[in-house]
């Protein structure tokens, strides 16, 4: 009997413990439901109002009295491409495409050759998605071209700011990822004075240099009409800075395969190439994802650099110019379809990269 009351009392303990356990779950499941809630009000309203039909701006009521997709049609008003201009260049288009797609084909012939070991089937792996990426880019091309024929203002910011994240998207992974794996890998004289300085140089914000920066680009004739090729240009100057994240996921990847490649005969840049590109995936995905959603909603700097220079706008500014030199009242709910419109793209690129989002994060944060 007296073995029994400590049994029971341990049990009472246990249970006690369970239900305090769960009592503090459920407190913080409320809490970050709460906060969810309360995040995802602006873009709820957001969206309702981009569908009203009621003339004014802000009003009192959430839910539209009048559903209406006109605030949509407004966007895109101007934006058929003339039909004349479409079958104009349509014989040089498809000269175009047909010349790429021989291009794309014979370097896949010629590529397509049995690899010896599996170093060269990841590089010929590799070249081949090269090859993919530049017929890609180069219908990218083509297509902005049509583009740029309509005149529908909010088409060219969107293009203006499309081009501008994918510049940056692409060269600002070169940059880090370079950066990154020569900081990693490589044992110099200086190695750490750079990364010290580096380090102190990133705390300052950028805000600092932007009055030295728009001269700079204003004597380069980067400013206004040049400033899509200058916003590229300042975004990726400094991205180098940026190869924590970078540098700690290069440092778990095991450098006994470097030297084994180096043993091999391989080169520095075929080992980064053909070995350590394909296993630091999540790392490279992140970095695009990080150098595209920089530019995507990039408001002050876009604004000073493109200076009241209409055809250089890009979504934020010109939307932003929208409701601020025109009628606010009447341009409102147009404002609000064109902010869905803009968080589209990144939403669905951020829903479908997030796994590699999250490994990216967590595999750079193990080693520094």
């Amino acid at each position: 009997m007296a073995n029994q009351i400590p049994e029971v009392q341990n049990e009472k303990k246990l249970r006690s413990k369970k239900g305090h356990e769960r009592q503090v779950n459920a407190t913080i499941y409320a809490i970050l439901i709460a906060m969810s809630i309360i995040w995802l009000c602006p873009f709820v309203f957001l969206v309702l109002q981009s569908f009203r039909g009621e003339s004014g701006g802000q009003v009192a009521y959430v839910i539209p009295k009048q559903w209406t997709l006109d605030n949509y049609r407004f966007l895109f008003d101007g934006a058929v491409v003339s039909v004349g201009l479409l079958f104009k260049d349509l014989p040089a288009t498809l000269l175009t495409l047909a010349t790429n797609a021989i291009g794309v084909l014979a370097a896949v012939f010629f590529l397509r050759r049995k690899p010896k070991n599996p170093i060269e089937k990841i590089e010929l792996s590799t070249k081949i998605k090269g090859t993919a990426l530049i017929f890609g880019a180069l219908l990218l091309i083509d297509f902005i071209r049509c583009v740029d024929a309509t005149n529908c203002d909010f088409v060219h910011w969107f293009m203006n700011t499309l081009i501008i994240a994918l510049f940056c998207a692409v060269i600002q992974t070169m940059m880090v990822l370079c950066v990154s794996y020569a900081l990693s890998r490589m044992r110099f004289k200086g190695r750490k004075l750079i990364m010290n300085v580096v380090l102190v140089l990133g705390m300052f914000p950028g805000f600092l240099t932007m009055i030295v920066l728009y001269y700079l680009l204003k004597m380069l004739g980067l400013t206004q009409a040049g400033a899509v090729p200058g916003l590229i240009l300042i975004s990726c100057a400094s991205s180098g800075m940026g190869y924590y994240i970078s540098k700690g996921f290069f440092d778990t990847i095991p450098k006994s395969l470097d030297e084994s490649a180096r043993i091999d005969g391989a080169t520095r840049l075929q080992v980064f190439y053909s070995i350590i590109m394909p296993m630091a995936k999540p790392i490279v995905i992140y970095t695009i994802l990080m150098g595209f959603m920089g530019p995507w909603g990039d408001y002050v700097f876009a604004s000073y650099v493109a200076f009241g220079h209409k055809a250089s706008y890009n979504v934020a500014v010109g939307l932003y110019r929208w409701v601020n030199t025109n009628d606010y009242q009447g341009y409102f709910t147009k404002f609000c379809a064109g902010g869905v419109l803009v968080a589209i793209p990144i939403t669905l690129l951020f829903m479908a990269l997030q796994k590699y989002y999250v490994e990216g994060v967590t595999g750079g944060a193990v080693k520094g």
